[in-house]
């Protein structure tokens, strides 16, 4: 049954997304990484020690530099000789401090790309695996942002997580206990003090500013989405003239995206403000008790000195902690929903172990099966034929009776509630859907092309394949002398969705793929369906030499294609309503008879009405009336014209 709304994964708090990234940074099998972690890390500890024992080197510089009353002239050279070596142990720290910085990052940098990488491959083949009722109820545009963010995410919370916030909560615990050992617990009371403010200010106030950075988020993935989605359809917007709708919708998400932005800039602005006067005032009080602390003898001008750099060198991290924490945030709010993705149960899976579909010639057989989209509509209401080896089965009937549904159940992109479905006798949820696909080739109304040459939507048939196969493959679709006569050959490229070729065109390079695959079972989806009569019948000759020698079910709303079939089968409301051969059929004058008349009647007035703009207009260049059907009956009642649409 399909899944209910219960099925969707629970969202997960900030930790469980850090667990389920965590192997990702200790992979099993990959020893390199691992050394490279922990490389990281002492280098991460190194630069620190390193950047705590700035202050104090500059200290002592500052006091050894300090004038003493009653120093003996004579101790001059000595006095000169001690700033110089703390000032060179000063910068030799600094340059140790960014130097250990920027070899950490470097060597982590790899562990870092291929956690990225290895989850956004995971979830781009998770993507492929889950059912066809995911993705049609998913907006594409949509899903791709939450796969880009979720990535972009990934290396955000490592960079900061890891190499911002851990190595600066460890230097305020450092320098606070350094204050406390040379001068008092009231100077690390203070900075703590200060810094728990700051960060408890900051958290707050970030947290309530969140709700503006989401909706600036979700207004861009509308946004995206429409933009996306309006320009997919480029045609049909231009078919119907609503260009200045497209742009009303589009900007009307940006207005929405606009004043989220400008929300969250101004309550930025007053967070910088905020976090300003902490600062301020805790530099204020530290160093009001330092100047003191000089005054009264018991601290040295480099002692004051160090107090003031400690904190500036402490604020300065945590001035970015706002926006740290807001991108941290939302970092793992999109890496949380790129691991939902990834948790997304696969409706259709394959059993433990299944093997695969075994060698065969291509039987094929629906036993009492019932299915249905959804829980509360049955769609197929117990259908059952078969289709021995090397025959044609067609199935036709009336819109939603229920056609492309037996062949999305064949390629399993549902399973059936009831009943079951066999290629040589073995149930196809028993073995790996990866085999079952692979023994099937279809031929779809709708050919999508990918965004490449046409040697490339060839060849995607058996990427394998070698050039020499990709050209025989063109020619038994009969494409081949069209793609010849193109400047670029086999190398032009069809544009998005193939909308640079025809639709026959684009039918014979789908044809082609489909013979480069080599399938036992052939689906013909409606075809033809949306051709004229006589590229149908080119194609039609294409796909008769393709279905030679192998199982193939047609399924058809132009009757025309359908006479030559071993069966028909009428589908009416999820029921086989009928069976038989064409013939058989048109002389039991039931549906599939009424349908073949007026589809017959159609043909016919369509002629009749081109032979009266050739009576009106003779000199008039018009093309030829379409051509009689293949193996209609002339001596029918129904004339001798075959239908041409549904």
């Amino acid at each position: 049954m399909p899944p209910a709304d219960s099925d969707k994964p629970a969202p997960r708090g900030d930790f469980s997304t850090l667990k389920s990234l965590a192997p990702y940074l200790w992979p099993k099998g990959e020893t390199g990484l691992r050394v490279r972690v922990v490389v990281a890390l002492v280098l991460l500890v190194a630069a620190k020690l390193a950047n705590v024992l700035v202050p104090i080197a500059y200290a002592r510089a500052v006091d050894a530099l300090t004038p003493h009353a009653g120093a003996a002239a004579g101790t001059a050279a000595a006095m000169l000789t001690v700033p110089v070596a703390l000032v060179v142990g000063y910068g030799l720290l600094r340059i140790a401090s960014s130097a250990f910085g920027e070899l950490r990052d470097a060597v982590f940098t790899k562990v870092q790309a291929r956690a990225a990488r290895r989850i956004a491959l995971q979830v781009f083949t998770h993507m492929h695996a889950l059912s066809l009722r995911f993705h049609l109820d998913r907006q594409t545009g949509g899903l791709s942002r939450v796969i880009e963010r979720g990535t972009r995410g990934i290396n955000f919370v490592l960079d900061f997580m890891i190499f911002n916030i851990i190595p600066t909560i460890f230097e305020i615990l450092m320098v606070a206990v350094i204050l406390w050992q040379l001068f008092d617990i009231s100077f690390a009371a203070v900075t703590l003090g200060t810094i728990a403010l700051y960060v408890t200010f900051t958290l707050l106030f970030t947290n309530w500013r969140l709700q503006f950075r989401r909706r600036m988020n979700e207004t861009d993935q509308e946004a995206n989405t429409r933009a996306i989605d309006s320009l997919l359809n480029y045609e049909t917007v231009k078919y119907f003239g609503n260009e200045r709708h497209e742009e009303r919708r589009y900007d009307a998400s940006l207005a929405r995206y606009e004043k989220s932005y400008i929300q969250s800039e101004v309550s930025l602005n007053f967070l910088n403000m905020g976090q300003a006067a902490i600062i301020a005032l805790g530099l204020t009080a530290v160093m009001l008790m330092a100047a003191r602390g000089v005054a009264a003898g018991r601290m040295s001008v480099g002692d004051f000195v160090m107090v003031n750099t400690y904190l500036i060198q402490l604020y300065l991290p945590l001035n970015f902690l706002g926006f740290v924490y807001r991108e941290m945030k939302q970092g793992l709010v999109d890496m949380e929903a790129m691991f939902t993705l990834m948790r997304e149960s696969r409706e259709v899976a394959d059993r433990p172990g299944a093997p695969a579909l075994p060698a065969g010639p291509g039987a094929v057989r629906f036993e009492d099966v019932r299915f249905g989209y959804r829980r509360d509509r049955e769609i197929l209401h117990g259908v059952s034929f078969s289709v021995p080896p090397g025959k044609m089965l067609a199935i036709v009937g009336p819109t939603g009776a229920g056609k492309s549904t037996i062949s999305r159940l064949m390629f399993r992109f549902y399973d059936v509630w009831d009943g079951r479905v066999t290629i040589d006798g073995a149930d196809i949820r028993d073995v790996a859907q990866e085999s079952v696909r692979a023994a099937i080739g279809v031929v779809p109304q709708d050919t999508v092309l990918f965004n490449d040459t046409i040697a490339y939507n060839i060849a995607y048939g058996r990427p394998d394949a070698s050039e020499e196969e990709v050209v025989q493959a063109a020619k038994l679709a009969q494409v081949h002398d069209f793609v010849m006569r193109l400047p670029d050959g086999y190398n032009t490229r069809v544009g998005e969705r193939g909308l640079k070729l025809s639709g026959g065109e684009k039918q014979r390079v789908a044809i082609a793929r489909t013979i480069l695959k080599d399938p036992r079972i052939l689906i013909l989806d409606e075809a033809t369906s949306a051709l004229d009569t006589r590229t149908e019948q080119e194609i039609q000759s294409a796909l008769r030499g393709v279905a030679r020698g192998r199982t193939t079910l047609v399924i058809a709303h132009r009757l025309s294609t359908v006479v030559e079939a071993d069966e028909i089968i009428v589908l009416s409301e999820g029921h086989i309503a009928e069976r038989g051969t064409h013939a058989e059929l048109v002389a039991a004058e039931g549906i599939y008879a009424g349908m073949w008349r007026r589809q017959a009647q159609a043909v016919a007035l369509a002629e009749a009405a081109a032979a009266a703009r050739d009576t009106a207009s003779p000199a008039r260049d018009t093309a030829p009336p379409p051509p009689v059907a293949e193996g209609l009956d002339s001596s029918s009642t129904m004339g001798s014209s075959a239908p041409a649409n549904a």
